[in-house]
């Protein structure tokens, strides 16, 4: 669903691109961006396989939105909500049949993007021998584990032991040596931050951060 290696460098510029000068969110580098982080997580084997699988059908989701007859309308995150606020609540949260409406799913892309954005700053930030598995746990009960029932939990917690180390993690950006990464890292995790506050922001305006 994802082909081709990683690559940090994608998903710097795939996010640079993202937010306009009167930031606006636009969906294509948005969607580009989540290929590259699924490439990511894809990358990692199946210890992410429970967060990939959901991003990739979300991802497929929302493409679907952009080429359909209303793709004019999917050009930014804000013009998407602006269309699917005036469609009504039913059709919103999918009482009509259409439980994959634009803003249901970018809510779940949402609060994915906030675990990685927590866990890729984690692994900057952290020192040579620090367990990458304390890491990502860290991450996912700050962001994603309050959305998740106790067993998928529970799973994730325990496929979190299995993770490599912080050098392979960073070896698998594919920029060059750790020190690199760790750089490039500090440029790309702003961006990504940026994308999330103006999402969070949007969402909690129009009260849909709570979207079943």
């Amino acid at each position: 669903a994802a082909p081709g290696a990683f690559s940090l460098r994608e998903v710097l510029d795939a996010f640079q691109r993202c937010v306009t000068e009167r930031q606006e969110v636009l969906l294509e580098p948005y969607l580009c961006g989540w290929w590259g982080l699924i490439r990511f997580l894809q990358s990692l084997g199946a210890v992410f396989a429970f967060i990939s699988r959901d991003a990739v059908a979300k991802v497929q989701t929302m493409e679907r939105h952009r080429r359909g007859e209303h793709g004019e309308h999917y050009e930014s995150l804000q013009a998407m909500v602006r269309f699917e606020l005036a469609a009504g609540p039913a059709e919103l949260r999918g009482l009509r049949g259409r439980p994959d409406s634009g803003c249901r799913t970018v809510l779940r892309l949402h609060r994915a993007l906030l675990w990685l954005q927590l866990f890729l700053e984690g692994l900057r930030t952290a020192r040579t021998d620090s367990r990458t598995a304390a890491i990502c746990t860290e991450s996912y009960n700050a962001s994603l584990a309050q959305h998740h029932p106790w067993v998928v939990r529970k799973a994730a917690t325990v496929a979190f032991c299995a993770l490599p180390s912080r050098d392979a993690f960073l070896e698998v950006m594919n920029v060059g040596p750790p020190e690199q990464a760790v750089a490039m890292l500090g440029e790309a995790i702003p961006h990504i931050q940026s994308v999330y506050g103006i999402t969070q922001e949007l969402f909690a305006q129009h009260r849909l951060l709570d979207l079943p």
